[in-house]
């Protein structure tokens, strides 16, 4: 795909004729703001642009944009991890249906995944060239680690602050909206969303189709939610940097998941420093409408097991933990063995079926790449040993 230019699309407008020259003039305006803030961007005029952009039904999302005729997302949980208490947790996703998931593709690819501009260097999830491995370096060989998580993440940004978002990426106020309509779901009332910045005021409305008292969030599930939200905790993370800064620590974030750490070499980092640092983290939280999940919050002192998204990063490196694999380990094991095999060895684990089983094996092999290649390599050497049914 080229980048718009506004000198084909002006002699597009003079090859058919029928433009009015004050529309093709507007036009081209609102093009030239989305591309000064970068070239890559895909310039959208208005919603049935946007639906012919991403060959979807104008008629389904307007109704999406209304909020009406339904929210156009199945509601499903799924088991998380027990919490360190033993307690059952879930996660709520919501999956669009495949014309809304059809645009919001579109948009997560023509405009998010280009607007990495509007993002903080500390932020390391979902931007094209993340990489795990990359997102956990800058804290091996820490002494101290201080980890936060950020409750209901995609849940707590508003479909006020996704509109912020595209207009700072040069988009016109009225697909601004639209869009920011698109990318959220107004979800259940609960008691958070009783507080007055859940709710508009009619009064604003100047098209009364789009009016609702009630305010969208992003919901997880959707493509676009993950860069919007990271666009909209730009200023939380440069807040955080700076507070990092004066305790000396290290500060990325990866979603939901918020990292301090500090090497510390001359001992001025301690419990008290470390308690009093998570306070005032949690007053900067605050204030940008987030809240801190303070069951996940953990502070790693000398001497412990540092781990990092799932990584140890008390070398040099990010290194996969012995865990991991011991799970591969298991699953040769038992694999390579006579009397049990891929299909006992599926079943007992409870894969549906034996493709399911080897997928997952491959998956984790190619997880182990990014991390550590040559470990990788030699456990795909013993998976191709593996007699797989035909």
């Amino acid at each position: 795909m080229t980048n718009w230019r506004p000198q084909h699309y002006r002699r597009q407008a003079e090859i058919r004729g029928d433009v009015d020259p004050g529309v093709l003039a507007n036009a081209l305006s609102a093009g030239e703001q989305v591309i000064a803030v970068n070239s890559a961007l895909r310039p959208v005029f208005t919603l049935r642009h946007l639906c012919h952009l991403a060959d979807v039904s104008y008629t389904r999302m307007r109704e999406i944009v209304a909020r009406t005729g339904g929210d156009g997302y199945r509601v499903f949980t799924i088991k998380k991890r027990p919490s360190r208490q033993g307690e059952r947790r879930f996660r709520v996703i919501c999956a669009p249906e495949p014309a809304l998931m059809r645009v919001q593709r579109w948009i997560a690819t023509n405009i998010l995944n280009n607007g990495t501009t509007l993002l903080h260097p500390a932020s390391t999830a979902f931007a094209p060239g993340n990489k795990l491995k990359e997102a956990a370096a800058p804290h091996c060989g820490c002494r101290w680690l201080v980890k936060l998580d950020v409750k209901n993440f995609f849940e707590s940004v508003s479909e006020i602050t996704a509109y912020r978002s595209f207009r700072r990426l040069g988009y016109q106020p009225l697909i601004s909206f639209e869009m920011a309509r698109i990318c959220s779901r107004l979800g259940t009332r609960t008691l958070p969303k009783s507080h007055a910045r859940w709710r508009s005021r009619l009064s604003w409305s100047t098209i009364f189709a789009y009016s609702n008292r009630r305010v969208g969030h992003l919901p997880q599930g959707a493509p676009t939610s993950p860069m919007l939200a990271n666009m909209a905790v730009c200023e939380l993370d440069g807040e955080l940097t700076m507070l990092a800064s004066q305790y000396g620590l290290n500060y990325t974030r990866y979603a939901d998941d918020l990292t301090f750490s500090t090497k510390d070499r001359e001992r001025a980092f301690n419990r008290s420093r470390a308690d009093e640092f998570i306070r005032r983290a949690y007053m900067v939280i605050g204030r940008h409408g987030l809240s801190p999940n303070s069951t996940k919050t953990q502070v790693v002192p000398p001497g412990a097991r540092k781990v990092v998204l799932g990584l140890l990063v008390d070398k040099d490196l990010p290194r996969l933990p012995r865990e991991f694999k011991a799970n591969l380990r298991m699953h040769l094991h038992f694999l390579l063995r006579r009397d049990v095999g891929p299909a006992k060895h599926a079943e007992a684990r409870g894969f549906a079926a034996i493709a399911g089983l080897r997928n997952h094996l491959n998956g984790l092999v190619t997880f182990a790449a990014q991390i550590e290649p040559d470990y990788a390599s030699a456990v795909a050497c013993d998976l191709a040993g593996v007699q797989w049914p035909v």
